[in-house]
């Protein structure tokens, strides 16, 4: 279970990775040929979608790698038994957060499913809004693990301590 986890983020990481390259290369691209009078109007509104996409997986890589801005000015000075009750209570209001965002994230891909993206026919809008729940699924995931290694630092702190 653990390798396929492992291959999942790799996954998630190079998707996006491509997600913002591609984006930026749709934008120039338009830009380009608008400016030589060949206007690609449907390059932003893709870019816009993997824009959604993007954030979403790019918030996940870096709550996995502890990357997200954090201000510790009082926190740093508190004893580190309150430094880990204030860490798992953000964990649970994290946690909590994302089951909003993910369950409502569903329900918007449901109720848009109907709704043409940007006034394209072929393509649903679900396809953007299903970036909220998935998401925020991953999100969760990494708020769980995170909680879950920091109850595991305290009973091994707990063993070490009692040998």
């Amino acid at each position: 279970m653990k390798k396929l986890y492992q291959a999942l983020l790799r996954v998630e990481a190079r998707v996006a990775a491509t997600f913002l390259v591609a984006m930026v290369l749709l934008i120039f691209s338009g830009g380009i040929a608008r400016l030589i009078g060949e206007p690609l109007n449907w390059t932003t509104d893709a870019a816009t979608c993997l824009f959604a996409w993007a954030c979403f997986l790019c918030a996940d890589v870096a709550w996995r790698r502890d990357a997200l801005m954090s201000v510790e000015v009082l926190t740093g000075r508190l004893s580190p038994r309150w430094q880990k009750l204030l860490r798992l209570a953000n964990y649970l209001l994290i946690g909590a957060f994302l089951l909003y965002v993910t369950t409502m994230g569903l329900w918007l891909s449901w109720i848009s499913r109907a709704r043409s993206f940007q006034g394209i026919p072929e393509i649903s809008y679900s396809w953007v809004t299903m970036s909220m729940p998935v998401g925020g699924l991953l999100l969760l995931v990494t708020t769980v693990l995170k909680a879950r290694s920091e109850f595991a630092r305290t009973e091994h702190g707990a063993k070490a301590a009692q040998c």
